[in-house]
């Protein structure tokens, strides 16, 4: 057989896999010729039908598990795929002969190994789904991620990242779409397979809505992966929340005169007028204290945030993020969710596992009503920061909050608008706010979780 040859057969395998994900019809020229090239290379015939998961085809075929593990790896493609294990189906099945750097034999048996694989996870279909279904998918989406060289369920955790960078979100977004499409209490009853739900934004959010219809070993599987995802997150954030200042030297205040505030570098060099060249000895006539006395006004940081349902992601990341700056010293946190009723969790803005089980997702949104029960919590304006994310779409007027958040500028206070807070950054905002903040010499802080880190530190430092 011919290089050339292996080359056609290779993308006869490829181009078989682009249509059977663009339309679930069989081609039957595709599909006689890709049984053909199957057969021809001794693989089981199971590998083209998209019902048998590859659990099925280890179980028959065990010498094959070896061949899936690292499969789709950056160190086992050739230069078709760029040092990217997620290089695209058209980019592998078009790189020509000369470029594959391998065997072109192997090569074709790696092409249907991996079409397997791609098939699987990524034909995901429509309508309801099964728990059964779900539980095959997560299986099968487990032997991809080996295949890229990471253990199973990391990618869909980490949303990217290693050598299946921008796989993992991908991964997760499917994971989300399925769990949508089925009874997600029949799977929070089931606790194996409860366990084996990836903890995600969209997972969380269903959890979020539905609480209130669960119960028992339902409710405590929902409450597990909301903690688990709270604690992912948080270990991210905290990386990108670095210690913030503990307060500025206040020069006001008279240094203590003891031994460890004692300045020798400074006591010394205003002393050297003493030094008597006859003794060797420096005489000193006076001693110089450093300042350690900082300032305890502790600042104070109000975060409203808008949970109706176009703002799931920011009302979870500003929650955690709230968590961890009142975990800073001298830093005096006040949290606020509002849709068309404003509720105060400041008691627990410490633990945002126990506040996001008090939101109530949806609605409109009635600014005002926040506003309401933020501005008495304004004790000094001058060292008050108010951070207030929403997509600013108001249930009714606009005028009215614009009017609130001006006064309350006025009076000292840093008022920060947001958008969102994602990890995508994408920032969605009522233009009309949008033109008026700029106006107003406070623009929108960008939608990336990053951008507000900065600026609360600014603010804290």
């Amino acid at each position: 057989m011919t290089v050339g040859a292996d080359f056609n057969r290779r993308q006869v395998i490829y181009w078989r896999l682009i249509a059977r994900l663009f339309s679930r019809e069989e081609q039957s020229t595709l599909e006689a010729a890709s049984l053909a090239v199957i057969e021809d290379i001794g693989l089981p015939a199971a590998l083209l039908d998209p019902s048998v998961s590859i659990d099925n085809i280890v179980q028959r075929f065990p010498d094959l598990a070896k061949e899936f593990d690292g499969l789709m790896a950056a160190d086992n493609l050739g230069p078709a795929a760029h040092d990217d294990a997620t290089a695209t189906v058209g980019e592998l099945a078009a790189a020509p002969p000369e470029e594959v750097g391998r065997d072109a034999a192997a090569e074709v048996r790696r092409a249907a190994l991996a079409a397997k694989l791609l098939l699987n996870v990524f034909d995901t279909g429509s309508g309801a789904v099964s728990a059964t279904q779900l539980a095959r998918w997560q299986s099968d989406a487990g032997w991809l991620e080996r295949a890229v060289g990471e253990e199973p369920g990391s990618l869909r955790r980490q949303g990217g990242g290693g050598s299946g960078q921008g796989m993992g979100g991908t991964l997760g977004e499917l994971e989300g779409d399925l769990v949508s499409r089925m009874q997600l209490r029949e799977v929070l009853a089931d606790p194996k397979l409860a366990a084996q739900l990836t903890p995600s934004m969209s997972l969380i959010e269903q959890l979020l809505r539905d609480k209130s219809n669960l119960s028992g070993l339902a409710l405590a599987n929902a409450k597990s992966l909301i903690r688990r995802f709270v604690d992912d997150v948080a270990a991210v954030l905290r990386t990108q929340v670095e210690r913030t200042a503990t307060g500025k030297i206040d020069r006001s205040v008279t240094p203590k005169r003891v031994f460890r505030n004692l300045d020798l570098d400074r006591t010394i060099w205003k002393n050297l007028t003493n030094w008597s060249p006859d003794d060797q000895k420096l005489y000193v006539d006076r001693l110089f204290y450093r300042h350690t006395a900082s300032k305890t006004t502790p600042s104070r940081l109000i975060v409203v945030v808008d949970q109706s349902g176009s703002m799931v992601d920011s009302m979870v990341n500003c929650t955690i993020l709230a968590s961890i700056f009142a975990g800073l010293p001298k830093v005096d946190v006040h949290l606020i969710a509002y849709d068309t009723r404003a509720i105060d969790l400041t008691p627990w803005v410490h633990d945002p596992f126990e506040v996001l089980l008090r939101t109530n997702l949806g609605g409109g949104n009635d600014g005002p009503v926040a506003m309401a029960m933020a501005r008495p919590k304004i004790a000094e304006p001058a060292n008050t920061a108010m951070v207030w994310i929403s997509d600013f779409y108001e249930f009714g007027a606009s005028q009215p909050l614009y009017d609130s958040i001006v006064a309350v500028q006025r009076s000292g206070v840093r008022f920060i608008p947001v958008g969102s807070v994602t990890s995508s950054g994408q920032n969605i905002v009522n233009p009309w706010f949008r033109q008026r903040f700029k106006d107003l010499g406070t623009p929108v802080v960008s939608g990336h979780i990053r951008k507000l880190v900065f600026e609360l530190k600014n603010f804290l430092a």
